[in-house]
């Protein structure tokens, strides 16, 4: 199929960015977005044009490398699926199609689809961490965690940090992200040490680095590529006032 692509390029954090049309024809049903991207920077580099620039990593949507917005929608259109996994039988032939980085004010652009998405870094360096000795891996059955608590806790681990969050939310809020951090480590035995002093500490990086409030729009549980839903706000909250009132 053939598809007409406006591509958001920015040489640089200084440039002003435009959006840029090109035509990619000869696009495969079968390929993922990312190897539709590759085709078109075949091309343009065979012109002699610079390429687009875009984050990828491992392309089995396990590392949160891939991140954009496609038409409009945090990773594309597809549910539960990153942009490495979207794959172009999800488009029709002949469709136009809008590619944008996140955009946030503590994603600041690197390069056209690059964001400097650093600060989640220094957000899990506030503490994200445990300070208990776990040694060298026990039997599962050692630490009596009841299974509703370990499936929760697996469920927010599965959090890759792409900020697709931060791109949905009307606020660029990292709540989500922030609450699945806090909320794997507070859900198990070695995590509670730091529990209280690990949500305040996190949630004041976070404020810190410039991401806006939640006001519970929930666009950003919609686009997670991991389906982390919400109730992890709810438990973030809960821990940040008992932080709050033990001070």
């Amino acid at each position: 199929m053939r598809l007409t692509v406006k591509v958001w390029r920015q040489k640089s954090a200084k440039d002003k960015g435009r959006l840029v049309t090109y035509d990619v024809p000869n696009v495969s049903t079968h390929m993922s977005f990312l190897e539709m991207l590759d085709v078109l920077n075949e091309g343009l580099i065979e012109k002699g044009e610079e390429p687009i620039a875009f984050d990828h990593d491992c392309r089995e949507g396990i590392c949160g490398m891939c991140g954009m917005v496609i038409n409009g929608i945090a990773h594309g259109p597809q549910p539960l699926t990153t942009n490495c996994q979207l794959h172009m039988r999800n488009f029709k032939d002949g469709d136009i199609i809008t590619i944008e980085p996140w955009r946030s004010r503590a994603f600041p652009v690197i390069k056209d689809l690059v964001v400097d998405r650093s600060a989640f870094d220094r957000i899990i360096a506030a503490g994200g961490f445990i300070s208990a000795g776990t040694g060298s891996a026990q039997d599962g059955n050692v630490v009596p965690v009841p299974k509703e608590d370990s499936d929760r806790a697996m469920d927010a681990a599965a959090c890759i940090g792409c900020g697709a969050c931060v791109a949905a939310c009307p606020n660029a809020s990292a709540m989500l992200f922030v609450a699945a951090k806090i909320g794997h480590l507070g859900l198990l035995p070695q995590g509670q040490p730091e529990r209280q002093s690990r949500a305040r500490r996190m949630v004041a990086a976070m404020d810190a680095e410039g991401f806006g409030a939640c006001s519970n729009h929930g666009e950003c549980a919609a686009v997670c590529p991991k389906g982390i839903d919400l109730s992890f706000i709810a438990r973030l909250n809960r821990d940040l006032v008992g932080a709050t009132l033990v001070g």
